[in-house]
């Protein structure tokens, strides 16, 4: 698995300017552009988070952190960086990506989900409340809600999977206007993902038991199997995996590829044919061949310009 890192905060300003403020004098125009370069960090519940069972924890403090471009398209994605279910590796899975996305003018939303701990719906929950935020607040950040998708690299490519097949709608009676919103994705990049916790060479050990504890119920694996839970409306995939992956084996991707296509959902699978986990750290033509496969996938699909 790539180095974890629990404690990268790497910011990566983006300059904004209006139209408007060509007639502000220029000291002005400066401070407004730095007071947009800050990303802006969101706790992601208002209280004690859910763990999913009915109590709540008192110590996870997930977040969000929005990354906005300055030359928007409308399009956003949750990003929801790898570690194992053990850690978040939030610098090149996390905040790296934001700075991609905003390249191409897409909000970047780095996810700081809360590890399992053998609590397996608590990264579920967190993945699905930021999804809901970004699009309750969308008008608000000059997003288009029916563009706002999720991104995810290892075990944090299992949690964006889980994002799109276990995914609710919004309760519209709900006393948290957040609540009121879906948590389905609208698109879904996986990047070396884990997609199975079936026991099998398949399956990432580490991931498997920090998520669902040592000693899992056969429904509880089958649950967080993502292959096992594809239906016609899980959300359009794009798949990204080298061929000589050793710790997450490419036959993760095909698996979930495979259940797509069988209930007839767009998906495409990019092989790279070398890399290995983490794309020779994230560098490299692999690197490279998944972003632009992926953004030339989003403009396929009508998701950016």
């Amino acid at each position: 698995m790539p180095t974890v890192s629990t404690s990268f905060r790497s910011r990566f300003p983006q300059r904004a300017c209006g139209p408007g403020l060509a007639l502000v004098p220029l000291l002005l125009v400066c401070v407004a552009r730095v007071a947009a370069a800050e990303p802006i960090e969101v706790p992601l519940w208002p209280g004690p988070a859910p763990v999913g069972d009915g109590s709540v924890d008192g110590e996870g403090k997930p977040r969000i952190t929005v990354h906005l471009p300055e030359k928007p398209t409308g399009a956003a994605a949750v990003i929801c960086p790898g570690g194992g279910y053990g850690g978040l590796v939030t610098g090149p899975e996390g905040h790296g990506i934001a700075a991609w996305l905003c390249r191409h003018g897409i909000a970047g939303v780095v996810l700081e989900y809360r590890l399992p701990a053998g609590r397996p719906e608590v990264p579920r929950l967190d993945a699905a409340r930021a999804i809901r935020t970004v699009r309750h607040r969308a008008a608000e950040w000059n997003l288009d809600p029916r563009r706002i998708g999720i991104i995810g690299f290892s075990a944090g490519g299992h949690l964006a999977a889980t994002a799109a097949t276990l995914f609710e709608a919004g309760a519209p009676g709900a006393a948290d206007p957040v609540e009121r919103v879906g948590s389905r994705p609208d698109f879904a990049i996986l990047v070396y993902p884990v997609i199975t916790l079936l026991p099998g060479a398949t399956a990432h050990g580490g991931s498997r038991s920090n998520l669902l504890g040592p000693s899992p119920s056969a429904d509880l694996v089958r649950r967080f199997s993502a292959e096992q839970q594809v239906t016609a409306d899980t959300t359009p995939t794009f798949l990204a995996h080298a061929e000589d992956d050793a710790p997450v084996p490419i036959a993760n991707s095909v698996l979930f590829h495979d259940a797509l296509v069988a209930k007839g959902v767009p998906v495409r699978l990019l092989r790279l044919p070398s890399g290995g986990h983490g794309l020779d750290g994230y560098k490299g033509p692999s690197w490279d061949a998944w972003q632009t496969g992926s953004l030339a996938w989003l403009r396929q699909r009508g998701m950016v310009p």
